[in-house]
């Protein structure tokens, strides 16, 4: 399934793709083709999927740059087969990790995994799932993250699911981090759709041309 779009920009090819998880369950995405070396990854929130406005907002801003783009729905979300868990970061890391391996080839190289949210509506818990978020270390899991790995936080200030305190702390212990605070906006950034995008496609640019004068 796949369809071209003519417009001024270089031509985007969209594909309905399918990635099986090392679990067996079949991960429904859809890539962004604008024939770009540099691929990036969208990771949808908690209960969301690829489709969310957010996704392809950022699909489409991408694309005018001339970079590809898959966003995709994790196990048990949209398309993709699987049952829906709470807490299932591990897991969730698996199908990151299938989808990244897929594209890790010689037409494509992933350049940044961008992902929204990971939480904050009415769920159905269970013990296991719950202990599973709360054993999960994330200041320990901050620190972990490679100093050479670039890594860009964009937090609405009126965020009503989790406090931009949350996102000032992150800063403090994540190395080469940037902070990059939306006054306004909300936890799905409904009104701020635009500087969401824009800054996200600044930091990224910025990131390939660091890598290009880098590797000459």
């Amino acid at each position: 399934m796949a369809h071209s779009h003519s417009t001024q920009n270089p031509v985007i090819e969209q594909q309905r793709m399918i990635i099986p998880n090392k679990h067996g369950e079949k991960l429904v995405g859809l890539l962004h083709e604008t024939e770009s070396k540099e691929i990036v990854i969208l990771c949808h929130g908690f209960r969301s999927r690829k489709d969310y406005n957010t996704m392809t907002n950022l699909a489409a801003a991408l694309e005018i740059e001339g970079i590809s783009v898959f966003r995709f729905d994790f196990a048990g979300n949209g398309e993709s087969e699987g049952s829906f868990q709470y807490g299932n970061y591990y897991r969730e890391a698996d199908d990151l990790h299938a989808v990244i391996q897929h594209f890790s080839g010689e037409s494509h190289v992933v350049s940044a995994i961008l992902g929204h949210s990971k939480g904050g509506i009415e769920y159905r818990v269970t013990e296991e799932a719950l202990m599973d978020r709360l054993r999960t270390d994330m200041h320990e899991a901050c620190l972990k993250i490679d100093k050479e790995c670039r890594v860009l936080t964009v937090h609405g200030s009126a965020d009503e699911i989790i406090s931009v305190e949350d996102a000032l702390e992150f800063a403090k212990v994540i190395p080469n981090h940037q902070l990059h605070i939306i006054e306004g906006a909300n936890h799905g950034y409904t009104s701020h759709q635009t500087e969401l995008a824009s800054s996200i496609v600044k930091f990224i640019k910025s990131a390939l041309e660091q890598d290009k004068v880098s590797s000459k």
